[in-house]
């Protein structure tokens, strides 16, 4: 389970997938629409909160394990990955789960480990490469 509560007081404690950054997330109810704050050292990304749910019923649907694919916004997201599903215009929300111009991307590098410590997905945590699937 994660370490915090996800409240902007008791942030969510996470790792990389490859165990080589820790970060925080909480989430924000104020704001609208709800938003999942990642503050990755002096960086803050913003993510429509309800990429929870809904990364969690693709990985269903998916019904494997999913390669990550995380990409900075500038760059494109391999096809079938995480990163993809993150800015597809077939997501529930028509694109990008990020929220602040310029730092969309990293879909597939922060969500996943919310996603495990939640107890929603499995997540492998090898140097690259990794991928996750849902419980």
């Amino acid at each position: 389970m994660a370490n915090g509560t996800g409240t902007k007081d008791d942030p969510w404690q996470l790792t990389t997938p490859p165990g080589s950054s820790a970060y925080t997330m909480y989430r924000d109810d104020t704001a609208d629409p709800p938003q999942i704050v990642c503050q990755v050292g002096s960086t803050k990304l913003l993510y429509d909160a309800r990429a929870i749910d809904d990364l969690h019923q693709w990985l269903r649907a998916e019904g494997d394990w999913v390669p990550l694919g995380a990409a900075d916004e500038q760059k494109p997201a391999p096809d079938g990955t995480v990163e993809a599903f993150g800015r597809s215009a077939d997501n529930p929300v028509g694109g990008w789960y990020g929220l602040r111009k310029g730092y969309r991307g990293r879909f597939g590098m922060y969500m996943p480990p919310l996603l495990e410590a939640l107890g929603l997905a499995e997540l492998t945590h090898e140097k690259k490469n990794n991928q996750m699937r849902a419980l």
